[in-house]
C-alpha cells in the first residue's frame, strides 16, 4: 500500500446518552466524515459502526475490533473519527490505539480536535486531550464526593427523613411530633418485644392514625444508624461510607447498640427467613379465622408455602391462592406502578426542572459558534469546514433552545388525576402494540421479588375471605383493599380518572373490556388529543342498552377498544333504559407515531390544554387541525342519527 495514499476506515459510534443530542447521530457523522475525506483526498475503504455503546473502558464494540482487523490486514491504513471521545475516553485505553496504529503503521484523523497522527505533534496532542478529558472526569468525581460529604457533615441527609425526622432548612432535624414514638419501639424491642409484637401493638393503638405498621418498618427503625446520630452512605454497595455525629441523636449510642445486641437474642425465637405473601391476610373458609402460615423446604433448597387454619385443619397452597388473585393483584400492581412509580418521579423530575444545565449548554454552544466564526475569518477553515462545523453547532443550538422552550412549558403544567387515566390508556396500547417492547419496558408483578411482592400486599390488602365451592374447591370471596387505596381508588373512578376491566358481550362474544365513569365530551376530546401525540387513536359512540344488559357498536371489527365510557351523566337521568356511550379504539395493525419508542414507556403524553397552545404555536395549529377533525367527525353521527 502506497504510504503517501491514506485509505480510511471511517469509524462512528452513538451511545445511548448520544443518541438523543444533535449532531452525534451516526447518519450526520457518517456526512460529515465522507466530506472530510473527499477533502483530504482519502479512499475510503468502509464505514465501521457501533450504535448504543459507549467508549468506557472494558466495553466491547464489534465495528471498532473489525476495524482493526481490516487494518492489520492492510486493507485500510487511517482511522477517521469525528472526535477523539468517540473512539476513547480512557488514557490506557487511547496508549493501547496509539501502540496499534505505530505496529501497523496506520494513522488517526479526528476532525474536530485537529488530531492528525502523521506527525510527533499529532500524536503527542492526542495524548494530551485524552489526559486532559479523564482528569477532569476524575477531578469532577473527587468534587462531588468532597461536596457530598461537606453537605453529610453538616447535617443535609440526601434521603427522604426517616420516621422521628424532619428536613428543615435543607438540614436533617428531630421531628418533635414523633421522636417519642421512635424512643418508645427502641426501648419495646430492648425488653425483649419482638418486630410483630410491636407492630400488632402500634396497629392496635392506631398510633397517628395508621392500622399499617409491620415488623419490617420497625426492623429499619432498629437497624438504622441516623436514630444515633451517624448516617452511612451507600449501606449496599461494597464501600460505604460512615459518618459520625451528623445529626441529633433520638437515642443514646449506647441503647442502639444494646439493641443490636437484643436482634442476635431475638433471631432465634422471632426472626423469620421465609417470606410469605398473603401472611395475616386470608381467613378461613369454615371458621372464618385468619390462617397462620407455613412452610416446607425440599432436598433441593425449593421452598413451598401453605397456609392452614389450626381450628379446622385445613391447608391451602401459596400458588393456587397467587393464581385465584391473580386480577386483583394486576390491578394493584398497575395502580402501584402509575401512581407511585410513574407519576410521582415524574413530577419530580419536573420539579428538579433542568432549565438552568441546559443553559449553560447553550451559552457554550453559542460561544463555540464565535469561535469556529472568527477562526474561518483568521483562515484556520475553509469554507466546506465551516459549513459543516456550523451545521453541527446550529443543530444542537436548536435542540437546547427547544428543550429551554420545553422546560417553561412544563413550568406551567401540572399534574392531575387525569394524567392517571392517560398513562393507563398509553400503557394498554403499548401492550397490545408492542407486547414484547411492552413487557422489556414494564415491571410486572413476575418481575417482583418475594419481598416486593408481600410489601405490596401489605401495603393495599387488608384481608381476604376464602369460600368453598359446590365441589369443594377454594375461591375468593370478598377482597377488601385497605383504605389508603380503595378511597383514592373510588374518587379517581367516580371523577372518571381510573378505568376498571370487566366483562361484557361484544357482538356475540364474552370478552374483557376496560370501562371509565362518566366524563364530559370535552375531557373525552382532551383525552383523544393527547394520546394521537403517540397513537392514531379513533372515537366512536356505542349505546348499551338496561333491559337486555347489551352493548350495541356500529362497527367494533378490526378494531382494538382502548376504553369505554359514558358521555351522559347517568345519575342525573330520570329513566335509565338505555346509556350512550364513547369509545376510543385504536386500529389492529396501528404503529406509533413517534420516531423513538422508547419515549412510550418513558414519558407521559403533555395534556393538550390551552395553556401550552399559547405558548407553542405548532402544536397550537396542529390542535385546532385534530379538534375540527374530531368535531366534524361527532357532526357526522349526529347527522346520521
Amino acid at each position: 500500500m502506497n504510504e503517501e495514499k491514506k485509505v480510511a476506515g471511517i469509524y462512528i459510534r452513538v451511545s445511548t446518552e448520544d443518541q438523543a443530542r444533535e449532531g452525534f447521530s451516526l447518519p450526520e457523522q457518517e456526512k460529515r466524515l465522507r466530506a472530510m475525506c473527499e477533502f483530504k483526498g482519502y479512499d475510503i475503504y468502509k464505514v465501521y459502526k457501533d450504535a448504543g455503546i459507549s467508549a468506557k473502558t472494558g466495553n466491547k464494540r464489534p465495528a471498532f475490533e473489525e476495524l482493526k482487523e481490516d487494518i492489520r490486514n492492510k486493507k485500510c491504513n487511517t482511522i477517521v473519527v469525528l472526535k477523539l471521545d468517540r473512539l476513547t475516553r480512557s488514557v490506557y485505553d487511547m496508549e493501547d490505539i496509539m501502540k496499534f496504529l505505530e505496529d501497523n503503521n496506520a494513522y488517526l484523523d479526528c476532525a474536530n480536535d485537529d488530531i492528525n497522527t502523521t506527525s510527533a505533534n499529532g500524536r503527542m496532542v492526542a495524548r494530551l486531550l485524552t489526559t486532559v478529558s479523564q482528569n477532569e472526569i476524575e477531578r469532577t468525581s473527587e468534587r462531588t464526593k468532597i461536596g457530598l460529604a461537606g453537605a453529610i457533615k453538616a447535617g443535609n441527609i440526601p434521603h427522604k427523613a426517616p420516621f422521628g425526622y424532619k428536613h428543615e432548612n435543607k438540614k436533617l432535624v428531630i421531628d418533635e411530633a414523633t421522636k417519642d414514638q421512635v424512643i418508645r419501639i427502641f426501648n419495646l424491642y430492648h425488653e425483649g418485644n419482638s418486630y410483630q409484637t410491636i407492630s400488632n401493638l402500634y396497629n392496635k393503638e392506631k398510633v397517628f392514625g395508621k392500622t399499617n405498621w409491620c415488623d419490617s418498618t420497625i426492623l429499619k427503625i432498629i437497624e438504622n444508624e441516623i436514630y444515633k446520630g451517624d448516617f452511612v452512605h451507600g449501606k449496599r454497595t461494597n464501600n460505604p461510607t460512615y459518618y459520625e455525629n451528623v445529626v441529633e441523636p433520638i437515642v443514646s449510642k449506647e441503647l442502639w447498640e444494646e439493641c443490636q445486641v437484643q436482634k442476635k437474642k431475638n433471631s432465634r425465637n422471632y426472626k423469620r427467613d421465609k417470606e410469605y405473601l398473603f401472611l395475616q391476610k386470608l381467613k378461613c373458609p369454615k371458621c372464618n379465622r385468619i390462617l397462620g402460615g407455613n412452610a416446607t423446604r425440599k432436598k433441593n433448597g425449593d421452598v413451598y408455602y401453605y397456609y392452614q387454619c389450626h381450628n379446622c385443619k385445613i391447608s391451602i397452597k401459596e400458588k393456587d391462592i397467587e393464581k385465584l388473585f391473580d386480577n386483583f393483584i394486576s390491578e394493584i400492581q398497575e395502580y402501584d406502578a402509575v401512581v407511585n412509580q410513574t407519576l410521582l418521579p415524574m413530577i419530580k423530575t419536573k420539579l428538579d426542572n433542568p432549565k438552568e444545565k441546559l443553559q449553560k449548554e447553550l451559552n457554550e454552544q453559542q460561544d463555540k459558534q464565535e469561535r469556529i466564526r472568527k477562526a474561518y475569518i483568521n483562515g484556520s477553515f475553509t469554507i466546506e469546514e465551516y459549513d459543516l462545523e456550523k451545521e453541527v453547532i446550529d443543530n444542537t443550538i436548536k435542540h437546547l433552545e427547544q428543550k429551554i422552550k420545553e422546560c417553561d412549558i412544563c413550568n406551567e403544567l401540572k399534574f392531575t388525576p387525569e394524567d392517571i387515566l392517560i398513562k393507563r390508556d398509553l400503557d394498554y396500547i403499548n401492550q397490545l402494540i408492542y407486547p414484547e417492547e411492552y413487557e422489556d419496558n414494564t415491571y410486572t408483578w413476575y418481575d417482583y421479588t418475594r419481598s416486593e411482592k408481600a410489601d405490596l400486599i401489605m401495603r393495599y390488602v387488608d384481608y381476604v375471605e376464602l369460600e368453598y365451592t359446590n365441589n369443594k374447591k377454594i375461591e375468593l370471596g370478598e377482597v377488601y383493599f385497605r383504605e389508603s387505596m380503595y378511597k383514592p381508588c373510588n374518587e379517581l373512578y367516580d371523577a372518571g380518572f381510573l378505568a376498571k376491566t370487566d366483562y361484557a358481550i361484544l357482538g356475540n362474544i364474552l370478552t374483557k373490556l376496560r370501562f371509565s365513569e362518566y366524563l364530559p365530551i370535552e375531557k373525552v376530546s382532551e383525552i383523544v388529543f393527547t394520546l394521537r401525540q403517540y397513537y392514531n387513536v379513533g372515537y366512536f359512540e356505542a349505546t348499551y342498552y338496561y333491559d337486555n344488559k347489551v352493548f350495541y357498536f356500529n362497527d367494533y371489527k378490526n378494531r382494538n377498544i382502548v376504553r369505554i365510557f359514558p358521555i351522559e351523566d347517568y345519575k342525573k337521568m330520570d329513566k335509565l333504559d338505555r346509556l350512550q356511550l364513547g369509545v376510543i379504539y385504536i386500529n389492529d395493525g396501528e404503529k406509533t407515531l413517534l420516531e423513538n419508542k422508547d419515549e412510550l414507556f418513558t414519558t407521559i403524553p403533555e395534556r393538550t390544554n390551552s395553556q401550552v397552545y399559547e405558548i407553542d404555536e405548532d402544536i397550537k395549529k396542529r390542535k385546532e387541525e385534530i379538534e375540527l377533525k374530531f368535531k366534524e367527525m361527532l357532526t357526522d353521527k349526529e347527522n346520521k342519527k
